[in-house]
C-alpha cells in the first residue's frame, strides 16, 4: 500500500470535477469521462429483477444464500450465449459482482511472487491491484512506471498490440480486448500469436473482454476462440457495459479445466476455493436480471442500447476528425482515444474542462504510453453528446 501512488485515476477526476462545479455552479457539465452507462436498462430486464425481488417477500419465493459460483441456470446461459462453439462448460463459469472485483480475486489467487506484464496504456486496476498484492517494486517518477512490472507498449506504432518478438517472459499477461482506453480490438492473428507466446513461455493470460459486445468486425470476442486458448487463459467479463449493469453489479470469470499449473494441478480448483472463501455469491436479484438479459427478447433489447452508444461514438469521432485530430477506437468499443501531439494529457483535460465544461480522461492515467492522449466516452444522452460536439468545435476549431 505504501508503494501505491496517491489518488486512483477516477477518484482524482471526481475531485477535479467537484472543484470545477464549485467554481462554476451554473455551468452544465457534460460527462464523457468515466465509463458509466447512461441509458435506462430495458424494461424486460428490470421487470425480471422486480419480480424476483417481490418474490422474496413471499414464503414460496424467498431464497437465502445461493451457490458462491452463481446460479447454475445463469452459468449455463452464459456458456451457451457467449461460448457456444468454444467448449466452455457451465461449471467453468463463475458468476460475480463485476469484472473489477474479479480482477482482485484473481490477483489473490496469483499471489505476490509472480511476474506480471500489462499493456501500456491499460485500465489502471490491473496495475494498482498488482501493486497492492505485492508484485511490483517502487514507482519511478522519471519513467512513470513501477519497478518489476513489464509495460508492453501498445501504441499506434505497434497497432495497439505488444511486439511479442521483443517481449520478455512473465508468469502473467494482462490483456484487455477491446482495449480500455484505446478502443482497439485484437485481431485473430494477434491473439493467435499471444496464445502461442503464452504456451511457449508457460504464462497465463488474463483476458478482459468486458467490451466484447461492442465488436462490429471479425475480431474475436473471446480468447477461447483461439485454438489452445483454453490451456493458457482466464477470461473476465461483465454485464456492466453491454447491459447497463454498472450499478446492478454482475459479471463472470471463466477458468477452463485445461488450465494447469506447471505441476499439473488445475487452476480452477484454486479459483473455486478463492471464490468460496472470499465471496458469498452475486445478488440473486442481479442474477435474475442477467438471465433476462440472455433471453432472446432481452438480448435484442440490449443490442438496441448498444447501437445507441455506437451512434454516439460516431458523432464524437466525426467531431474530432473534422478538427484535424487523429482519433482511434470507437468502432469496436465505446471509447475514443484522441491524440493531441506535443501536449500533456492532464493539460488537455484541464483546458477542455475549463473552457467547455466537459469531463474527459487524461491518457497518462492509463500509463506513460497514454501521454498526449485523452479518452472520450460514448456513454451519454444523445443531446449531451451533440452539445459536447458543438462546444468542442468552438474550442478547437
Amino acid at each position: 500500500m505504501e508503494r501505491l501512488r496517491n489518488g486512483y485515476l477516477f477518484s482524482e477526476i471526481c475531485r477535479r470535477e467537484l472543484e470545477h462545479t464549485q467554481k462554476y455552479p451554473h455551468a452544465k457539465l457534460i460527462k464523457l469521462g468515466i465509463g458509466d452507462t447512461t441509458e435506462p436498462i430495458p424494461d424486460i430486464i428490470t421487470s425480471a429483477m422486480a419480480e424476483h425481488a417481490h418474490a422474496l417477500s413471499t414464503i414460496r419465493g424467498y431464497r437465502g444464500y445461493g451457490a458462491e459460483q452463481g446460479n447454475m441456470e445463469l452459468r449455463n446461459a452464459i456458456a451457451q450465449t457467449f461460448y457456444r462453439d468454444m467448449g466452455i462448460k457451465a461449471n467453468e463459469v463463475f458468476v460475480s459482482d463485476g469484472a473489477q472485483c474479479d480482477i482482485s480475486r484473481i490477483q489473490m489467487l496469483l499471489g505476490s511472487n509472480v511476474t506480471v506484464a500489462v499493456q501500456d496504456p491499460s485500465f489502471p486496476a490491473y496495475m494498482d491491484s498488482s501493486v497492492i498484492i505485492g508484485q511490483s517494486g517502487n514507482f519511478k517518477d522519471e519513467t512513470g512506471k513501477y519497478e518489476n512490472i513489464l509495460y508492453m507498449n501498445c501504441g499506434p506504432e505497434s497497432n495497439f498490440f505488444p511486439d511479442l518478438s521483443n517481449t520478455p517472459r512473465t508468469d502473467i499477461i494482462f490483456l484487455c480486448s477491446p482495449n480500455n482506453p484505446t478502443g482497439h480490438a485484437a485481431s485473430r492473428q494477434q491473439l493467435e500469436q499471444l496464445v502461442e507466446f503464452a504456451k511457449a513461455n508457460g504464462s497465463i493470460i488474463i483476458h478482459d473482454s468486458a467490451y466484447a459486445a461492442y465488436i462490429t468486425d471479425e475480431s474475436p470476442r473471446s480468447i477461447f476462440e483461439i485454438p489452445g486458448g483454453r490451456e493458457v487463459a482466464i477470461e473476465i467479463s461483465s454485464f456492466s457495459k453491454f447491459a447497463g449493469f454498472t450499478g446492478v453489479r454482475l459479471g463472470w470469470t471463466v477458468v477452463p479445466e485445461e488450465l494447469l499449473y506447471s505441476n499439473g494441478f488445475p487452476v480452477i480448483k484454486d479459483y473455486n476455493r478463492i471464490v468460496c472463501t472470499c465471496f458469498n455469491g452475486a445478488s440473486s436479484i442481479a442474477q435474475a436480471g442477467g438471465l433476462a438479459c440472455l433471453s432472446s427478447d432481452g438480448y435484442l433489447a440490449m443490442n438496441a442500447v448498444l447501437d445507441y452508444y455506437k451512434e454516439n461514438a460516431k458523432i464524437i469521432i466525426d467531431t474530432f476528425t473534422s478538427l484535424g485530430l487523429k482519433v482511434y477506437g470507437g468502432k469496436n468499443a465505446p471509447y475514443m482515444w484522441v491524440h493531441f501531439p506535443g501536449l500533456r494529457s492532464w493539460d488537455v483535460f484541464n483546458e477542455i474542462l475549463e473552457k467547455t465544461h466537459i469531463i474527459t480522461v487524461p491518457g497518462t492515467g492509463f500509463g506513460p504510453g497514454g501521454e498526449g492522449y485523452i479518452r472520450v466516452s460514448a456513454f451519454g444522452h444523445r443531446e449531451s453528446v451533440i452539445e459536447a460536439s458543438r462546444r468542442l468545435k468552438n474550442l478547437l476549431k
